[in-house]
């Protein structure tokens, strides 16, 4: 072996770093995709049963945050204001992600997958000035706000990270 080949814990890294740049492209990519195909077959405001009396493809669109807080608010500049607000949130989860440890892999994968979910809506804002969401899931006429790929993949890495930070607390030894 020569000088210039890593040894130790880093060949142990090097596969988790791919993942960790890998996740969040792939999810941007079908997010969009799946985005595509909405607008392009299902008008704005139109549904499709999949699970009749359970889950619809309905395409709308979400101007305003999560769970469409301010979506009804009209004020001015707000589709930059919104964008800046989701593009600052991007930044930190990402600074907050280069920050962890190399050994906190399950952290690092809820990371990516917050990460490519906020870029995959953060596409969307800045070019239809709006997120499209088209996962419509009810139960009779409670139906739950419309989501997408993006927001799927954002919920499973806020999970993911809340299982971490559990688990971690009770496996990890305490010094004081």
């Amino acid at each position: 072996m020569d000088e210039g080949t890593p040894i130790g814990p880093a060949v142990h890294r090097a596969p988790w770093r791919r993942i960790e740049l890998l996740v969040p492209i792939l999810i941007v990519v079908v997010d969009q995709i799946a985005k595509a195909m909405v607008r392009a077959a299902l008008p704005l405001h139109t549904s499709v049963s999949i699970v009749p009396g359970f889950v619809d493809l309905t395409h709308v669109r979400n101007t305003g945050a999560v769970f469409g807080f301010l979506n009804a608010a009209d004020f001015p500049f707000k589709q930059v204001v919104v964008a800046g607000i989701a593009t600052a949130a991007l930044v930190s989860v990402a600074v907050y992600a280069a920050s962890l440890a190399h050994h906190q892999i399950i952290a690092r994968v809820g990371l990516a997958l917050i990460l490519g979910g906020a870029a995959g809506n953060l596409i969307d804002r800045v070019a239809w000035g709006s997120v499209i969401d088209f996962i419509d899931v009810y139960w009779r006429t409670y139906h739950f706000w419309a989501f997408n790929v993006a927001d799927s993949a954002i919920t499973v890495g806020v999970a993911v990270m809340i299982f971490d930070s559990l688990w971690v607390g009770t496996h990890v030894s305490k010094t004081v």
